[in-house]
């Protein structure tokens, strides 16, 4: 199959590990006629698989990642080319120990053996080690190190023996070429090749080369350093690549690994160096390759004292030099995530990009099984190019997010730590009036959104103790006691939110109500003025989308989603749209203003309305009416528990009716309200479920408590699975969970943040039938009934209410109790109807 082809079904470019890995993928689902291709030569063409220090730690905070590692992990074990060694991250600092604290108990969360070490323990592994120099160690024993091009080759050659592939290299793709914003063709230096499907796997080069179909990827190529010094003498005469554990002292942002007779020493601390992709040497150009280049030894001379300092002996042999120095290029991403999937710009414009060697295989394996219909092995929803939008697609943002993140990459980093470059960018027409009010701004898909507000200060005073305050430093950063205090003036009074992030999109045309019908669980075939809570299902029954959806007339729907979610959302939706129907994404001309509390009715009455219009009283009604002159479209729903409703108005009208509703309110206790009360605290209390926490793929609607009365008699997506689901006894059964002692070893109160691993009485790990395991899904307080609450799975055996279990947090077990299956305030909705 060495002849130019000239048509394909499908064209990969990159023969990387990620590329060498989607075409063996495609070749076992079946695929035939595929093109591999790279201006480089094989089985090295160049990229950032070829310096890669090859080692993988399992350990990972985000569900996505770690499952991608643990699948390409398995891969490289069935290639035989991984060797287990053991690592260890060292901490310098009491920081960093109570940092291995957190990692050793989310390892042991995802079922990753790990354990704590002394600086004796971990100098008896690493005998190299100065003990001195650090507090103590978290050891993992499953971190290995892989062979990656070996790996590449092994699975390219599958699948050109399965009679599946053609491979082209030395072959740069000069052009993509695309009609009616589909592929149609690459052009090559070697010639044309028609097809529907091309696929981006090359690393540093793939924002350029998917400019060339008229799309952006949020992207950039970025340094990271690396030496390795030899002859290591203790190292010789080792049998095979690897001999002691791999060693990374992360508070220097170093990592220490032997390489044969030689240790290589690579780091994330120096200065972040951003390099253009159209500065990348061709390999003709390149002295090493096109992804090594010339070593900057100032930046590094820091770094290689720290490793001194740790490493005396070893590191400091006489007869021991730098015998190989790289400025090596790896791609960056504005969240570290890689971006997987369609494009949203340009259909049959597929990208894997941004992967590293640790999750190579397994991204491969996800984007071959999305590309054919298939639900991915692993739920990589996180990981979905469409998550960002245009404003995060920029190159000015990837660069200035990715210098922002590099030194953050062994970094302590909190779970609601925010970024600060490039900020604010996205403002709602409130953003003014909220910073008036103090408003402590998140960001959420480059919005800025009030997370509390400090004008609700002076509230502190009024609900002391009841506010449920954090003395330890970990769990009160990023978070304020005024999250609480608002949340209690909300129940006693109103409260006012900007929900103007809110990803607005609106399906029109005689075809919408049957492509909607097609994607929602919830009957949508509705009277108009009906306002619709559903989620969006896969073909196994999984979640994809939760959202709301207005119908505004006989062939015009009004889809309301988090701002977190609308790129993805909005893809899902119009991939599947007949040619009757239309996507508009009108999140910027409308902003949307949250009213709600046992005051909000006083409130709107005492607002002056100018039409006859009323506005919608029961709920999950919808309608126009008129407040002080702007016509407003009321839905009558809640997420906090409260009686209100979500006005939304077109943006240049929305600080008028903000100030109407804002004066109107003083009188009856109106303040305003963050997004702290609103995504968490009234949420929790009434176990709302959220995207990408509660709902995600890997659960049905069933198993969280989410199946309806009745089934919905038109066909949906996942239907099949849906009735399969009910007529079956879940797997996992999502509760709420009440912390029943805060208090630690040392005294000192702790509060669970979410992701913490749920333990039977005698610690033991829970893992439902499908091998799930039972872990914190959201966390927060509960001021209105005075506890910390917990989501989590649980096996069904483990669900009833009073049952007792544990949830370890930094290392120690703390008592819960299940306390409910749905709400722990105000359960028959009363509140809010």
């Amino acid at each position: 199959m060495s002849d130019m082809p000239t048509r394909a079904s499908a064209v990969v470019i990159g023969a990387g590990i990620v590329g060498n890995s989607l075409v063996y993928h495609l070749s076992e689902l079946g695929w035939r006629d595929v093109v591999l291709v790279d201006k480089g030569p094989l089985p090295n063409p160049g990229g950032s698989t070829g310096h890669a220090s090859n080692f993988i730690f399992p350990i990972e905070y985000s569900r996505l990642m770690f499952e991608l590692t643990r699948d390409s992990t398995e891969q490289y074990k069935a290639l035989g080319v991984f060797t287990e060694s053991g690592g260890i991250e060292v901490a310098r600092t009491p920081e960093r120990m109570q940092e291995l604290k957190r990692r050793v108990t989310k390892a042991k969360g995802w079922g990753i053996p790990a354990e704590h070490l002394t600086p004796e323990g971990v100098q008896k592994l690493v005998p190299y080690l100065d003990p001195g120099v650090i507090l103590g160690g978290g050891y993992f024993p499953t971190v290995g190190v892989v062979d990656s091009l070996r790996a590449g080759t092994l699975m390219r050659e599958r699948a050109q023996a399965a009679g599946a592939l053609s491979v082209l290299s030395g072959a740069e793709v000069l052009d993509i070429t695309t009609e009616a914003g589909r592929v149609t063709g690459i052009v090559t230096s070697k010639g044309e090749i028609a097809t529907d499907n091309v696929v981006i796997c090359c690393g540093v080069w793939s924002a350029k080369v998917a400019a060339l179909a008229g799309a952006r990827l949020a992207l950039t190529p970025t340094v990271h350093q690396m030496i390795s010094v030899g002859p290591i003498g203790l190292f010789a005469g080792t049998t095979g690549e690897i001999s002691y554990p791999i060693v990374r002292d992360v508070d220097e942002g170093m990592y220490e690994r032997q390489h044969g007779g030689d240790m290589e020493v690579g780091s994330y601390m120096h200065r972040p160096i951003i390099v253009p992709p159209e500065t990348i040497p061709s390999n003709e150009e390149a002295v090493l390759s096109p992804t090594e280049f010339p070593f900057t030894a100032d930046d590094f001379d820091p770094q290689l004292a720290a490793s001194l300092e740790l490493m005396p002996e070893l590191l400091g042999d006489e007869k021991a030099g730098i015998r190989y120095a790289i400025n090596g290029l790896i791609s960056m991403t504005p969240d570290g995530h890689p971006l997987l999937g369609e494009t949203p710009e340009v259909k049959g414009l597929w990208t894997a990009a941004a992967s590293w060697i640790k999750e190579g295989p397994g991204c491969g394996r996800a984007i071959a099984e999305l590309m054919s219909g298939k639900v991915p092995t692993v739920d990589v929803h996180e990981a979905d190019v469409a998550r960002f939008y245009p404003s995060a697609r920029s190159t000015g943002f990837a660069r200035a997010r990715a210098a922002e993140a590099f030194n953050k990459m062994y970094g302590i980093v909190h779970p609601a730590e925010q970024y600060e470059s490039l900020r604010p960018l996205r403002t709602t027409p409130l953003y003014e009036r909220a910073k008036d009010l103090g408003a402590v701004f998140y960001e959420t898909a480059r919005w800025e959104r009030p997370y509390w507000y400090a004008s609700n200060e002076p509230l502190l005073e009024k609900y002391a103790g009841r506010l449920m305050e954090r003395p330890a430093e970990w769990e009160s950063r990023w978070w304020s006691p005024v999250i609480n205090a608002e949340h209690l003036a909300m129940r006693d009074g109103a409260g006012l939110v900007d929900l103007s992030a809110f990803s607005i999109l609106d399906v029109a045309g005689p075809g919408a109500l049957g492509a909607l019908q097609n994607l929602a669980v919830a009957q949508l075939d509705v009277p108009v003025g009906r306002t619709v809570y559903t989620p969006f299902l896969n073909d196994a029954g999984g979640f994809v989308a939760d959202l709301t959806i207005m119908r505004l007339g006989a062939s015009h729907f009004r889809v309301v989603t988090g701002g977190a979610d609308g790129g993805r959302d909005a893809k899902w939706i119009s991939d599947r749209l007949p040619d009757n129907a239309q996507l508009a994404d009108v999140s910027s001309a409308w902003a949307t203003i949250g009213l709600w509390g046992p005051r909000a009715g006083d409130i709107l009455a005492a607002v002056n309305r100018d039409g006859d219009q009323k506005p919608p009283l029961p709920f999950g009604t919808t309608g126009i009416f008129e407040l002080g002159g702007a016509a407003v479209l009321g839905s009558r729903i809640s997420y906090v528990g409260e009686f209100g409703w979500e006005l939304h108005v077109p943006a240049d009208q929305a600080g008028h009716l903000w100030d109407l509703l804002w004066d109107a309110g003083q009188p009856h206790g109106l303040v305003p309200v963050g997004i702290g009360v609103y995504g968490t605290t009234a949420r929790l209390e009434k176990g709302y479920r959220a995207f990408g926490a509660e709902l995600t793929p890997e659960y049905n609607p069933v198993e969280a408590g989410l199946a309806r009365p009745k089934v919905k008699a038109a066909p949906f997506i996942g239907k099949e699975a849906y009735l399969a689901a009910r007529a079956t006894a879940p797997a996992a059964v999502l509760c709420t969970l009440t912390v029943d002692s805060h208090t630690s070893a040392d005294g000192t109160p702790r509060y669970m943040l979410g992701g913490e691993p749920v333990l039977t009485l005698d610690g033991a790990r829970l893992v439902d039938s499908h091998g799930r395991p039972s872990y914190v899904t959201s966390a927060g307080s509960g001021p209105s009934v005075g506890r910390h609450l917990l989501m989590a799975y649980l096996p069904p055996d483990l669900s009833a209410v009073g049952t007792p279990l544990l949830v370890e947090y930094m290392g120690e077990p703390y008592p819960v109790t299940v306390a409910s299956q749905g709400a722990v305030f105000d359960p028959d909705g009363s509140r809010m109807r």
